[in-house]
């Protein structure tokens, strides 16, 4: 099977019959309410290739995990082709099969190579601007494009790197970076060009569904120049794909340090004003949120007794983390919560919060009055 299914995803959650609380259906699909994350920052660094995710990968998917996140540029291609070698050591254990895991990646980034090219410059010409994958006007920033051709060469390689015949989700990865540039008229042009591409390329199987990853544009206050309307993504999608269009899911960071996606009116569906998270159910689309840790920023204070308390009345939660991780998986309206770990023991210990169950939306509003 070349994608997740209904069955496949059902059948993976039912080993985990502690973790009734812990899975959610979107599209059919049967999601972990946790998924892996595979960004590291600083990509730069020398030391962000000599770890891999390897036995991260497949502890989490032991421990319930059955969504994994990744894009083509992170650690340049590294963290997808670390991800391929997790999955086929399972499939080839008969641990897991396809249609139990929901992958997904990210095309916009020019992804480059590791080693580090020498001279990115030259790299580029040689891969996108030689073949006409795209113009020099077309790549912001020396590091972003998004033309339809670029797009698909990003994802037939990032499935060359996963090992996969195809993909669950392929996301556009942050397109506000060049919304500046092209002023939103161009931009909503753009954007129509490839979701007409995406559509045709989900025709062809390389997969199933495609989404838009962002940043802060979709929270953003809807006069700035990088906000992204969710409705009119939607209107695009339907113009080129129809009522079943494969638009079904955004990204976007949602933390205790960071809420606006459930706070701030900065979407409008239909003339009323509403949160994204609210504008994402009214118009049918999943919501995946991305740094449930915020890179690790919001523990340099410990969190607060009440705050404790409202999350993990039982007091089960031995640390921040686990409490950071219980309080995006409780967040009605996401389907499920990205968090990034390399080390086998920390996901595991991470995963422990999927023992207890979410805290109910009466509790959960109570951090919000804090």
């Amino acid at each position: 099977m070349e994608y997740a299914t209904h069955n496949g995803t059902y059948q993976f959650a039912k080993k985990f019959s502690a973790y009734r609380d812990f899975y959610i259906q979107s599209n059919g699909l049967i999601f972990s309410k946790l998924g892996l994350g595979t960004f590291n920052i600083e990509p730069y660094k020398e030391e962000n290739y000599v770890f891999h995710y390897i036995e991260g990968i497949k502890q989490a998917i032991r421990s319930g995990i059955n969504f994994i996140d990744t894009a083509s540029n992170y650690r340049y291609g590294q963290s997808e082709k670390e991800i391929g070698i997790a999955l086929q050591e399972l499939f080839d254990a008969d641990e897991i099969e396809r249609d139990n895991i929901i992958v997904c990646s990210k095309g916009g980034f020019i992804q480059l190579s590791y080693p580090f090219p020498k001279n990115p410059y030259e790299w580029i010409d040689t891969h996108i601007l030689n073949p006409k994958l795209a113009t020099s006007d077309d790549i912001e920033l020396d590091q972003h494009c998004m033309t339809p051709d670029f797009l698909e060469y990003s994802c037939k390689k990032s499935l060359q790197n996963l090992q996969l015949q195809a993909l669950d989700i392929y996301f556009l990865h942050n397109p506000e970076m060049q919304l500046n540039k092209l002023g939103k008229d161009i931009f909503y042009k753009k954007i129509e060009e490839i979701f007409k591409r995406f559509e045709k390329l989900a025709d062809e199987g390389l997969f199933k569904y495609y989404g838009v990853a962002v940043w802060n544009a979709f929270v953003l206050d809807m006069d700035a120049n990088e906000h992204i309307s969710l409705e009119r993504l939607v209107k695009i999608a339907l113009k080129v794909g129809g009522e079943n269009h494969r638009f079904r899911y955004i990204q976007t960071p949602f933390n205790l340090g960071k809420t606006q996606a459930f706070t701030s009116l900065t979407q409008s569906v239909n003339g009323n004003l509403c949160t994204l998270l609210q504008a994402s159910h009214r118009l049918g689309i999943g919501v995946i949120s991305s740094s449930s840790l915020l890179q690790m920023k919001l523990f340099k204070n410990s969190f607060s007794a009440e705050v404790g308390m409202i999350l993990d009345e039982t007091m089960t939660l031995k640390n921040d983390i686990q409490l950071a991780l219980q309080f995006v998986r409780s967040t009605s309206g996401i389907v499920s919560s990205l968090f990034a770990s390399k080390v086998p023991v920390h996901i595991k210990n991470n995963i422990a919060i999927s023992q207890i169950k979410a805290i109910p939306s009466s509790r959960y509003n109570l951090l919000y009055r804090l």
